[in-house]
């Protein structure tokens, strides 16, 4: 009987040891993240998306004590970078850097091949950069209301920049249309260089830009800054008033970032990550970064950022829908 039992708890024993043997690489590869994660951005490298991305991914390497690598993926307005980011394995391995293309292009496109809200998990808002409102030096205007009366007066003469159509200092530009019942031709350009140049030099009258890219020829006085397409007055330019205080109520245009993951991601990866990066977001040394950038850290919750795309997705729908455009 004595042997009967010992050789019964020897059998027990090598049964445990073996299932523990068994079970420990399942244990450790739960344990996320433990292999590198690749953070998708739909613009090239060294623009304001891009450096945004890269500070993110420096910061949350450390937090994660993993490497998180950029890919830039630009093209189609992004949608290249979408649709690859929305049909990727939903295992947190993959996440996005959605900008407010994410929102305008899906009533811009009629046949994408993604849908924001339902193939993406939204994470948290990461940044906002306002649109400011330029007008050449040269032209007699310094307020909203004499640009308004300017443009009633010069119908046909009168004309706004954009980086391209469908962007959003395309969409500003039509919802300044909209708001101020007036005429501006809309010049479209291959970037956001050539049309903050060609509004410098005087060949088109007005833009929208964001405060990236305009603060230095603001502050050079090679633009000037009419007011700013946000509900708060922009740190840097503290005497340009904002759109409403200008006469213009509910006009908001921001140059916003945020983090998605695949639909299907589960939400204790996609709360860790929020938390973790909002946690980066207050981080005084990631404020001053963003600050360089004309940006603001936000730092939202999921439901709050997923509450935020679907508005920006209506807004911008109505917008493209009242003026008629459509880009494919």
């Amino acid at each position: 009987m004595k042997n009967f039992l010992a050789v019964f708890m020897y059998r027990v024993f090598i049964f445990i040891a073996g299932a523990s043997f068994a079970f420990s690489p399942v244990l450790a590869q739960s344990k996320y993240p433990n292999e590198p994660i690749r953070l998708i951005v739909g613009y090239p490298p060294g623009g304001a998306t891009d450096i945004a991305a890269r500070i993110l991914a420096q910061q949350l390497s450390r937090e994660l004590n993993q490497a998180v690598i950029v890919d830039n993926k630009p093209g189609a307005g992004s949608n290249i970078a979408s649709e690859l980011a929305a049909k990727a394995k939903p295992d947190g391995y993959t996440l996005f850097l959605g900008t407010i293309a994410n929102a305008t292009n899906m009533s811009l496109y009629k046949n994408l091949r993604y849908n924001t809200e339902r193939d993406f998990v939204a994470i948290t808002q990461t940044m906002s950069s306002p649109s400011i409102l330029v007008v050449n030096p040269a032209l007699p205007i310094t307020t909203v209301k004499e640009l308004i009366a300017y443009g009633k007066s010069n119908s046909g003469n009168f004309s706004y920049a954009s980086s391209g159509a469908g962007g959003s200092t395309h969409l500003a530009g039509e919802l300044l249309k909209l708001r101020a019942n007036i005429d501006i031709i809309h010049i479209p350009y291959k970037g956001a260089a050539p049309a903050l140049n060609d509004v410098i030099g005087g060949t088109v009258s007005i833009g929208f830009k964001t405060a990236s890219g305009a603060l230095p020829s603001i502050e050079a006085g090679r633009l000037r800054a009419i007011a700013v397409a946000d509900s708060v007055r922009l740190p840097q330019l503290p005497n340009v008033p904002t759109m409403a205080e200008a006469g213009l109520p509910d006009f908001e245009v921001t140059s916003w970032n945020g983090l998605y993951a695949p639909a299907g991601t589960s939400p204790e990866i996609v709360n860790n990550l929020a938390s973790v990066v909002i946690k980066i977001l207050k981080s005084e040394d990631v404020k001053k970064q963003f600050l360089k950038l004309g940006a603001t850290p936000v730092g939202s919750t999921p439901e709050q950022f997923k509450k935020f795309t679907r508005d920006e997705i209506v807004k911008w729908a109505a917008v493209a829908k009242a003026a008629n455009i459509q880009l494919d």
